[in-house]
């Protein structure tokens, strides 16, 4: 069965993940489900002057809605029938739709990866055409857009409280990884019955290794295949895609970031291949590449991705 699930005040939570959240709706295992997302506080709209069209489910929230300690707007909490804490939901990501004509940048004092260069604010409207999925950029550049989700997950366990958006986490939440587009299957480890799947933080363009602040960030529709997987059992996401796995790690740290990123694809090295850990270790040091994913986030992130054609065959 699908689902569609529009913004507006009722389904968007602003700026925060709570594993103590009513959902707005349940689904089964195996339903699609099509989310609304918006992106943007007040202070990130454009003037009325760029002629750039704000979207009334926009406005909407904003004027009603209530923020709460992180920036980002997210749709849902969708729940998942049967869904039990310590299960995997699987998120297949089957579309990812451009729902606007801009996007905005924002360098702020204080953030970002060189704060002490860059000490002024700057907000930066970026147009984009939807057709043919380009950005303009002011200096007269046009880049080919790449939309992801760049805030989505489960909910965090109960305990944890309410916890800021900004920060990636076990649950999921603003990984900032480019590599899940249209195509991706991201695989969240279930913290409460039910698992409570949200998406928001529409990026229509980033490289590995968000630094300035932001992305080129922008409204976007996304349609997610949604399954309970109860045969496996993860601490973190992962993710792959048709060509490649992809492990994560979150931290303060970077050192300790990448630590967590290579122990977590040694170990899906072994769950695939049956080496062993020192094997693994050796593989991803031939054959695995580690890419900082963002260095702006509170926790700083780095993925390991590896190609499956370079797995050995299962023993």
């Amino acid at each position: 069965m699908h689902h569609y699930v529009p913004a507006n005040p009722k389904t968007v939570h602003w700026g925060y993940w709570d594993g103590s959240l009513a959902p707005i709706l349940t689904i089964r295992s195996g339903d699609s489900v099509t989310l609304d997302t918006l992106s943007g506080e007040p202070a990130d709209l454009p003037p009325s002057a760029t002629g750039f069209c704000v979207l009334p489910d926009h406005r909407e929230v904003l004027n009603l809605g209530h923020g709460g300690p992180g920036p980002h707007l997210l749709t849902g909490p969708i729940a998942v029938d049967g869904a039990r804490a310590g299960d995997v939901l699987e998120v297949r990501i089957r579309n990812i739709a451009l729902r606007q004509d801009w996007g905005w940048n924002l360098q702020l004092p204080l953030h970002g990866t060189l704060p002490e260069d860059f000490p002024e604010a700057r907000l930066m409207h970026v147009p984009i055409d939807a057709g043919t999925r380009r950005a303009r950029m002011p200096w007269g550049q046009e880049l080919e857009l790449h939309p992801f989700f760049g805030n989505f997950g489960v909910a965090p366990p109960r305990a944890w409280g309410r916890l800021s958006s900004k920060e990636p986490r076990a649950f999921g939440g603003n990984m900032d990884n480019k590599e899940l587009g249209t195509g991706a299957t991201v695989y969240f480890p279930v913290f409460v019955d039910g698992a409570l799947f949200s998406a928001g933080d529409g990026h229509a363009l980033q490289g590995d290794g968000e630094v300035c602040l932001t992305a080129i960030e922008t409204a976007l529709t996304g349609t997610f295949e949604i399954n309970v997987r109860k045969d496996l059992k993860l601490s973190l996401p992962r993710a792959e895609t048709a060509k490649a796995w992809i492990t994560m790690g979150f931290d303060e740290d970077l050192d300790d970031a990448v630590k967590i990123a290579l122990r977590e694809m040694i170990r899906l090295v072994g769950e695939i291949s049956r080496l062993s850990a020192q094997d693994a270790y050796s593989l991803c040091s031939i054959a695995a590449d580690l890419r900082v994913t963002q260095t702006v986030d509170g926790n700083k992130g780095i993925h390991c991705v590896l190609e499956k054609s370079k797995l050995p065959p299962a023993r």
